[in-house]
């Protein structure tokens, strides 16, 4: 069993659906005024605007905004300041926005952008409010499959990597809606458990930009209907946004029950009190703050609900009352978990949590030191992989995506060598080969592949930083790589090199080729073959076997070439570099029947298995 957790929950829905040709109601469209690809397109006019309000509705005003200027645009700052109103399903928000220029031309103006469910009110700038229209566009960034854009005009050009601070104001509801998924096909069952964000008395949940866009954003317009449009688009802000500065002060009104546990961009807050309790005649007051913070690959979030808390073996379990046994069982998977986690990352920093979601399908969702998930009713022993990866993500954390979400799934992997054997491991591993196969370049500079460091994709930094670190342990050996990962400070990872250094001089060898071919750069997967085996005895009890092996692709790869007799094996690491031929020599001590070359343990584009059986050996 392997744990993974989807960037965006709607991939399930998206995979099933995105495909199925429904389209939107026509009557819910309204042309632009000017020929424009639906990317853009206006949808409504949006709400009047109230008197003495400095926003106006433009019908019309999608066409001006192109997607150069929205992608010019780069967030560095949220400071956030969020009064939720369970009751009425909605938010206040005041949002001192820092902005900077990320694109080459000056800029006049700004376009932002909020679910449609929320309206622009004021916008600021030194005091003073500015003139701005807001319009509604298509796009599957939020829940709704709408946003609302409101374009601002600038008092004074905004020169290229130059930065600016807006003071914006909004409000609106945040209720359960899965309108961007039924708009595709999806049955309302399927489509809800995907988009489960809300605002409510019960349970509040409300996700980032790829599900609720409750904060201002420029983002490209994008559709579900266009292949994986929507899940670039979610990579492209979450990696713009990496070292964007956010701070939350969040107030929540409440009747009852008292709300107990609150989640501010997937960090739980401790000691949580009431600043007032609920009267007849006024609802109660909860605040809670998360001081400035570097976002990292994630997405700004909050959640509040009431929990009880189960803790134990470095996991931490809140759960609802109909699944406080459940909370227990995952606990109970957490103390075999702990010192496989141990021995490879050292104790645990911080306890991880588990949030639990409030119906039984909902889709997970990981946000930083928390995993949302409805809770299991499975054995503790099916839960272990849950707990490995939850543990591994309390006991390492990276600001390199690619270290932070694959050193997790790389101790999920060691969890079922141990568990079940390497067999099923590499069984495990190659589940995943080829989808990555589908997303590599068939040559450098040849499609979209993502070298690790810059990595949006699942399928890059989970699947592919599994392959590099369970390669990299081959490689090295348990020891280099358990030393690498315990001396491992996400403070002092400020240069590409860190984590290639701290191996080489844990393992005394020199990684640079690996690194440069599986890490720096995307050289695309090896293509590997056997070219020719060729056995000569060398003696009575002594046989020669010469190997050819090929490589077409171009990563340079170490793999295991294995000859096996009826007496046994015999195993070495060879080296075959990218575009290249080698021949390696072994000796056995019987005449081999058969030379294996890679084992499952190294991606290729192909089959990561070859075997080639060998013929009597000829007298030298």
């Amino acid at each position: 069993m392997r744990f993974f957790v989807c960037s965006a929950a709607v991939a399930g829905a998206c995979l099933l659906f995105a495909q199925s040709g429904f389209s939107q109601d026509p009557s819910t469209q309204v042309e632009s005024s000017q020929p424009e690809s639906p990317r853009g397109q206006v949808l409504f006019s949006g709400q009047p605007a109230q008197p003495g309000n400095t926003a106006a509705v433009d019908a019309g005003g999608a066409a001006a905004v192109s997607d150069a200027e929205r992608r010019s645009v780069a967030v560095t700052a949220w400071n956030l300041e969020v009064h939720l109103s369970p009751r009425e399903q909605a938010m206040e928000v005041h949002a001192r926005v820092t902005l900077r220029n990320a694109g080459a031309a000056p800029l006049n103006r700004v376009a932002l952008q909020l679910s449609s469910t929320l309206h622009f009110e004021t916008v600021g700038f030194r005091g003073k409010k500015l003139v701005f229209r807001q319009h509604e566009i298509a796009s599957d960034a939020d829940h709704t499959g709408k946003l609302n854009e409101a374009v601002i005009p600038l008092e004074d050009a905004l020169p290229p990597d130059s930065s600016t601070t807006l003071d914006v104001d909004y409000g609106g509801t945040v209720p359960l809606t899965a309108e961007r998924l039924t708009a595709i096909g999806a049955p309302d069952a399927t489509a809800q458990a995907s988009d489960w964000d809300r605002i409510t008395e019960d349970f509040t949940g409300v996700r980032g930009f790829g599900n609720v866009v409750w904060y201002p954003v420029s983002s490209v317009p994008v559709s579900l209907k266009n292949g994986s449009e929507l899940f670039n688009e979610i990579g492209r802000q979450k990696q713009m946004d990496e070292g964007a500065i956010v701070s939350l002060r969040l107030t929540d009104e409440f009747v009852s029950p008292v709300p107990n546990a609150v989640v501010l961009n997937g960090h739980l807050m401790s000691g949580v009190q009431p600043a007032a309790m609920p009267t007849a005649s006024f609802p109660g007051v909860l605040t809670a703050s998360l001081p400035a913070t570097r976002l990292g690959f994630e997405t700004p979030s909050f959640f509040v609900a009431r929990r009880t808390a189960v803790e134990g073996h470095g996991l931490r379990v809140l759960a609802t009352d109909a699944d406080a046994a459940s909370a227990q069982r995952y606990v109970a998977a957490a103390e075999p978990a702990e010192p496989v986690v141990t021995t490879w990352l050292g104790k645990a920093k911080t306890s991880f949590t588990i949030l639990d979601l409030p119906e039984a399908d909902d889709a997970p969702a990981e946000m930083a030191d928390v995993l949302a998930t409805p809770l299991s009713g499975d054995d503790a022993q099916h839960l272990t992989p849950v707990a490995i990866h939850a543990l591994a993500h309390g006991a390492f954390q990276s600001p390199r995506v690619w270290l932070n979400e694959g050193v997790a799934a790389f101790l999920g992997s060691l969890w079922i060598e141990q568990s079940v054997g390497q067999q099923a491991a590499l069984e495990g591993l190659n589940a995943g080969r080829p989808a990555l196969a589908l997303a590599e370049p068939a040559s450098p500079g040849e499609g979209s592949g993502e070298d690790l460091l810059h990595a949006t994709s699942a399928v890059y930094y989970r699947t592919k930083a599994d392959y590099v670190l369970w390669m990299l342990r081959d490689v090295v050996g348990d020891q280099a790589l358990q030393s690498a990962l315990q001396q491992y400070d996400p403070a002092q990872d400020t240069t590409p090199e860190y984590f290639e250094k701290l191996l080489e001089k844990a393992s005394s060898r020199d990684l640079k080729w690996f690194f440069d071919d599986w890490v720096y750069r995307d050289r695309g997967l090896p293509d590997l073959s056997i070219g020719g085996v060729y056995p000569s005895r060398e003696g009575l009890h002594q046989v020669l076997v010469a190997v050819e092996i090929r490589n077409d692709g171009y990563a340079a790869a170490e793999v295991p070439v294995t000859l096996k007799g009826l007496g046994g094996t015999v195993t070495r690491r060879v080296l075959v570099p990218a575009h290249g031929r080698i021949t390696h020599r072994m000796t056995f001590s019987e005449d081999p029947v058969e030379v294996d070359v890679n084992d499952g343990s190294v991606p290729e584009v192909r089959d990561s298995v070859h075997a080639r059986m060998i013929t009597a050996a000829k007298p030298h």
